[in-house]
């Protein structure tokens, strides 16, 4: 058995007895999968983990069930929904995702890769996943769970891992007739083995270090949203409960980015 094989294997038999039962991942009563309902976990699950996602993604589909729904809300109502889950960029981008599906594609994603990557805050990859998790097919793509699971089987010894020696290796390894499944696979094994044996995507050339959040900008601009989803307030207020030299910035660049409204001498969403 060669190495390639010994890791379908392993991760195959690690998803048997230990794949997670996830929302996203429940077919509809006519057996299938929406591809709104992915395109929301996916965009969700960029840089957040699947435990704090899963309430969001309840709350959010219960708010906005359709892409029709959420094309047609306030941006402020997307991100009061959203507020907690961080990013919130991300949120934008996906009320952004459902206007551009009803303009350009009746309503409907479209099950190509290249087109999904039309859509804001979708990339080459986050497409693969939609194409794989709601068309089931079998179109090559990765993250940091299946950059984790190759390394560390292939890599153990490596630094600075391209993409461009693991996208052959994910592409050789792919169940076509089961990629649905066997990405599933791949993204519990991975988690698996980033908590067991640590996150071998560490040693990609693609891994990037997440900031610390205590005390960045980022903590202020998700103080101030959570303020504004309590209604609209002046910087005098703004200053009172949140004591940042940076506040002002923060609230321009809130402001430059479409997230919040300034009128006058009050803020909102």
């Amino acid at each position: 058995m060669n190495q390639l094989q010994s890791l379908q294997e392993e991760t195959w038999a690690f998803y048997a007895a230990h794949g997670r039962d996830l929302p996203w991942r429940q077919a509809d009563d006519d057996g299938s999968y929406d591809p709104y309902k992915i395109l929301v976990s996916e965009l969700m699950l960029q840089q957040t983990q699947a435990a704090r996602v899963v309430p969001k993604y309840h709350e959010f589909l219960t708010r906005f069930p359709d892409v029709q729904s959420l094309a047609a809300a306030e941006l402020g109502d997307v991100l009061r929904v959203w507020s907690g889950l961080g990013y919130n960029r991300r949120a934008k981008f996906l009320w952004q995702a459902a206007q551009a599906c009803l303009e350009n594609f009746n309503g409907a994603l479209p099950a190509d890769q290249k087109q999904l990557t039309e859509l804001p805050g979708v990339g080459l990859n986050t497409a693969g996943a939609i194409c794989a998790y709601a068309f089931n097919m079998p179109v090559v793509f990765i993250e940091t769970n299946i950059r984790t699971v190759f390394i560390h089987h292939l890599f153990p010894d490596r630094d600075q891992v391209h993409d461009n020696e693991l996208l052959p290796l994910v592409e050789q390894a792919l169940d076509t007739e089961n990629p649905r499944e066997w990405y599933w696979a791949l993204m519990d094994y991975g988690s698996h083995i980033k908590a067991t044996h640590g996150n071998a995507s560490r040693a990609s050339a693609h891994h990037v270090k997440q900031s610390t959040f205590v005390g960045s900008k980022r903590q202020v601009r998700g103080q101030v949203l959570r303020a504004l989803a309590q209604g609209s307030q002046s910087l005098a207020n703004l200053q009172e409960t949140i004591q940042d030299t940076r506040l002002e910035t923060v609230l321009a660049d809130l402001v430059g980015e479409g997230l919040i409204r300034h009128s006058g001498q009050d803020y909102s969403l």
